[in-house]
């Protein structure tokens, strides 16, 4: 996989969004539930809102790079406050 510049920090994305679908996959199959309506006023599960939850941190993510473009971390915690918000409100 050296063509694909593989790095730990790209390693450990991916790792942490499939142990995420794992997660999710379980709960569903212990833990149905019901899809509920929030904010967005249509109707969302758990991983609906997971699905909002990623593509908004990956713009997020683009957004910090391209205003303020250093100090990644700090965008990990914009997007944490996002995806609280997300399962909270949506």
């Amino acid at each position: 996989m050296d063509w694909m510049a593989w790095t730990v920090p790209t390693a450990l994305f991916f790792g942490c969004i499939g142990t995420l679908l794992t997660i999710f996959t379980v709960l569903a199959i212990k833990f149905p539930e019901t899809p509920r309506r929030g904010v967005l006023g249509m109707e969302t599960t758990r991983g609906d809102r997971l699905f909002i939850t990623l593509l908004g941190s990956a713009f997020i993510n683009l957004g910090w790079l391209g205003i303020i473009g250093d100090h990644q971390p700090y965008a990990l915690i914009v997007c944490l406050a996002y995806a609280v918000a997300v399962f909270r409100w949506v």
